[in-house]
């Protein structure tokens, strides 16, 4: 029995493993064709060890130092901002329809249900945040639109709260002279950290990688995120490369790193996402599975 059980576990820290390979490989490839020289790439394909190391796709990105801080700090403020909001939001909506005394909860879930099915489409959305709320060219244009509120996180908050606060405990407080307000900030909030950071995870994932609502809204340099500016910047590239006056400009734009700059751009846009996500991991996983089962 203790060698079968033994058995077992090797076999499953073998998946494991190669589970974390099938990770962590893609993004030791994605660094190590970023550092290549353009030539070597193009001639040698993509290696995990470069065969000639150069960082002229980071000179180029980082030649404009000064947009690329400005923005990551606007990336920075709309994630910080936008997450926290959406964050409000989302409980104050889905602890509501979790209290099964709540008048009319069936009308509003359905409601915010069909908000995930249908929509009113591209053209109507821009029409209604350009010229009825006038947010464009605006901080609020990477903030508010299609992100600051989800209908999925707010059933799947609702679902946590209904599977993890037990009602007696509710009744309870209330027995106790405790108002909704005081049940939800002592009680309900406490209990419900998990969800809580899988949602703020998720959540912040969506503004640091979103660029549509930028590309929709927004003209003004001084409000591109790192998302839009590194998209621009590969695009400029694309341009310079396949324009007639990419043809006219010599040997520095045939050594231009078209191909390391795709990489090194996707280096630069998930590096953070990686340095922050260890610290919301715990929470996260356990926010995911917390519903699954009933305890």
């Amino acid at each position: 029995m203790v060698e079968h059980d033994r058995l077992n576990q090797v076999i499953l820290n073998i998946i494991m493993i190669i589970l974390c390979l099938f990770c962590v490989l893609p993004f030791v490839l994605l660094v190590s064709s970023s550092i290549t020289d353009e030539a070597a790439l193009v001639k040698y394909g993509y290696s995990f060890i470069p065969k000639k190391v150069s960082f002229e796709a980071y000179r180029y990105l980082l030649g404009s130092s000064t947009a690329i801080v400005r923005g990551y700090g606007i990336t920075i403020l709309v994630t910080v901002v936008g997450t926290f909001l959406n964050l409000v939001i989302t409980t104050l909506l889905a602890y509501p329809l979790s209290r099964h005394d709540l008048p009319g909860r069936n009308v509003v879930a359905f409601i915010i249900f069909f908000s995930m099915l249908f929509n009113g489409g591209i053209v109507p959305s821009y029409i209604m945040w350009s010229q009825i709320f006038h947010i464009k060219n605006t901080i609020w244009a990477l903030i508010v639109p299609n992100l600051m509120m989800n209908a999925f996180y707010v059933i799947m908050m609702r679902t946590n709260f209904n599977a993890n606060v037990p009602d007696a405990l509710i009744e309870a407080a209330r027995i106790d002279g405790a108002d909704e307000w005081t049940i939800l900030a002592k009680i309900v909030l406490p209990i419900s950290k998990p969800i809580l950071a899988t949602v703020t995870l998720m959540v912040g994932l969506s503004y640091w990688n979103d660029w549509i609502n930028g590309l929709y809204y927004i003209n003004k340099d001084k409000y591109f995120s790192i998302q839009i500016l590194l998209n621009r910047m590969l695009q400029d590239v694309q341009f310079l490369k396949t324009s007639s006056i990419g043809s006219q400009s010599g040997s520095l734009l045939a050594t231009l790193p078209s191909v390391g700059i795709k990489m090194a751009v996707a280096v630069m846009g998930v590096l953070p996402i990686m340095v922050i996500y260890p610290f919301f991991q715990k929470y996260f996983i356990k926010g995911i599975t917390i519903g699954a089962v009933k305890g």
